[in-house]
């Protein structure tokens, strides 16, 4: 249903479900990392009314699962840009993976896909620095 890719990395196509609602990819060594693109893979839609939270975890330095809120994926907005270079260092956000006890390396982070509601999306406020700039980087 969903894909992960990160520049000069293999795409990843099968996440892991950690709930019948939330799946997860791993990304190692992802303090090299500046910008992860998730999207759908066009096999299967999000069902009416539904759409999908996208999370960035990087443990902290007590070695903490810290979640972070990057925007969301739906069938309408398939694919989505962002930078998680400037998150590694910011504070956690309300997520719905709290109770989960997903292991933490110190050089993984994860990327989060949450199946919820398209009003409970509407109602979510991504972290600021997550948005990719729409300027081109000659500008920037």
């Amino acid at each position: 249903m969903f894909g992960c890719l990160v520049a000069g990395r293999l795409v990843q196509a099968a996440p892991q479900q950690v709930a019948e609602d939330k799946f997860v990819f791993d990304l190692p060594d992802y303090e090299n990392i500046n910008h992860v693109v998730v999207f759908m893979l066009g096999t299967i839609p999000f069902p009416e009314g539904m759409g999908g939270s996208v999370y960035f975890c990087y443990p902290d330095q007590s070695g903490m699962a810290v979640w972070q809120l990057l925007g969301f994926v739906t069938n309408e907005k398939p694919s989505a840009i962002f930078k998680i270079s400037g998150l590694k260092s910011g504070k956690g956000s309300q997520h719905p993976f709290g109770a989960m006890n997903l292991p933490q390396t110190p050089t993984v982070a994860q990327i989060g896909i949450s199946v919820e509601l398209l009003e409970t999306l509407a109602q979510q406020t991504p972290v600021a620095s997550a948005a990719v700039s729409s300027v081109d980087s000659f500008t920037e």
